[in-house]
């Protein structure tokens, strides 16, 4: 049996043990997966006495993902782009960092429906939680991105980070009070809508899907969204997404999300 497991600080709300015992109830896979909770300052020493205690791979959620980053020596391209890593892994000796936010992004808008060849998409937030997903979103076949952000500043240099990465895709910056034209997708990536601080949408801006990235609270952003008869879905999808994704690099095995989604929702 392979041991498992999520490191984070917090840690006892993370749904990854039983999103991923699901899928090896789904699979056939023996597996154990546990919760580690890491001091801010020794996240590095619990990732390596997991794994010399003969651990096989580790989920990686706030705010470790970037001295994940740091720590793994092997990394995907689509880690080196979000310079972030959610899944670690040991391989020939070797620590290996990926980061499958983005493709659980893409998973859960492929749910809804949303076309992506030839896409405008509109991205609400600069953050980390944006890096992770902009190559996923472009390798879908997204073809204009734009990002919007509080401070246009670093909306931009998200950009010209991205560049290398992004060359054919055409990328702009605008601020959060700057929001308007068509789109055929918004995806918010920030925590406005789910505190006190309320994302408004214009109607100057005009869209078809909306995705909002938190999960199990109230969004103002989609009650927004829902107001003007856009498709809209919460973050739950990409959870069960990125989880599925990361399975898939450790097992070699691709889980169905739809079960595993319903039971969550239960």
């Amino acid at each position: 049996m392979k041991h498992f497991a999520v490191i984070g600080n917090p840690i006892a709300h993370s749904r990854s043990p039983e999103i991923h015992q699901a899928f090896a109830r789904q699979t056939g896979i023996a597996l154990s997966y546990q919760k580690l909770l890491a001091p801010l300052d020794g996240f590095a020493e619990v990732v390596v006495a997991f794994f010399a205690g003969g651990g096989f791979g580790i989920n990686v959620t706030v705010p470790f993902k970037e001295q994940a980053f740091m720590l793994a020596e092997i990394l995907t391209e689509r880690a080196q782009a979000a310079q972030a890593v959610n899944t670690l892994w040991i391989a020939n000796g070797r620590l290996h960092g990926d980061n499958t936010d983005g493709i659980g992004l893409v998973n859960a808008l492929l749910d809804m429906d949303c076309p992506f060849a030839g896409t405008r998409a509109l991205i609400l937030g600069a953050g980390g939680a944006t890096r992770g997903v902009i190559l996923p979103l472009i390798e879908a076949g997204v073809t204009e991105l734009v990002i919007a952000n509080r401070t246009i500043a670093r909306a931009e240099q998200l950009i010209a980070d991205l560049k290398p990465f992004t060359k054919s895709t055409k990328m702009t910056a605008c601020g959060l009070d700057q929001l308007s034209g068509k789109f055929t997708l918004v995806i918010n990536a920030t925590s406005a809508s789910l505190g006190s601080d309320v994302l408004h949408l214009p109607d100057a801006l005009q869209f078809r899907y909306a995705y909002e990235m938190a999960y199990g609270k109230r969004s103002d952003f989609i009650a927004q969204a829902q107001a003007r008869g856009a498709t809209t879905a919460d973050g739950l999808g990409m959870l069960v997404g990125q989880a599925a994704e990361a399975f898939a690099v450790w097992h070699g095995v691709r889980p169905k999300v739809d079960t595993v989604k319903a039971l969550l929702q239960r």
